[in-house]
């Protein structure tokens, strides 16, 4: 049985070697792929000493449990490069939230457009949020109004991807950088 470790958010899986393999038979893999069969753990163990390599314990959850010869330092050591690799490549998306009111100066608009235009440039969505006080909720024409009009300011480089969207005293709507709205459509 393997014991389940949580390191840095990700689980991670304890592999028994060597001695730390409980099972008294094993099925037992050499290093080149092809099945030795079963045996004594002690033989599994004596076998792999005499290669000058390490007995790793693959599948647990058969019976009698897998084994396979190979130099477990070395393993580990491309599993790290593998992930490690794997977390280059990926891409993460923030959400960065603007938030605007229907009175929102037109200064104040032109910043806050250039805000959301450079995060969108860099990738990432913008969660634009009207919000009303007091009596201005009787004006939701108004808000709409304002993200219409940040639609129209920053269709070259974005998407809708939610649209405007009243919650509460809030009207929420989610502009997507145009690059991943095109990554998502396309079939390759």
């Amino acid at each position: 049985m393997r014991r389940e470790i949580k390191k840095q958010g990700r689980e991670v899986r304890e592999v028994r070697v060597n001695r730390r393999i409980r099972a008294r038979e094993v099925r037992v893999i050499d290093p080149d792929g092809n099945q030795l069969g079963i045996m004594s753990l002690d033989d599994a163990l004596n076998t792999a000493i005499s290669m000058d390599l390490d007995l790793v314990e693959v599948a647990t959850k058969s019976d009698p449990p897998v084994c396979r010869i190979m130099d477990y330092g070395k393993f580990k050591y491309q599993q790290s490069k593998k992930s490690q690799e794997s977390r280059k490549k990926q891409t993460i998306i923030h959400l960065k939230e603007i938030k605007l009111r229907p009175k929102t100066d037109d200064h104040d608009f032109q910043f806050k457009v250039r805000h959301m235009e450079r995060f969108l440039k860099e990738g990432n969505k913008v969660k634009v949020s009207m919000i009303f006080r007091g009596r201005e909720i009787m004006h939701p024409d108004l808000g709409e109004k304002l993200l219409k009009r940040v639609i129209d300011f920053t269709k070259e480089l974005s998407v809708v991807e939610q649209a405007p969207k009243r919650e509460g005293r809030a009207m929420n709507m989610i502009l997507a950088p145009i690059q991943s709205a095109r990554g998502r459509n396309s079939v390759d």
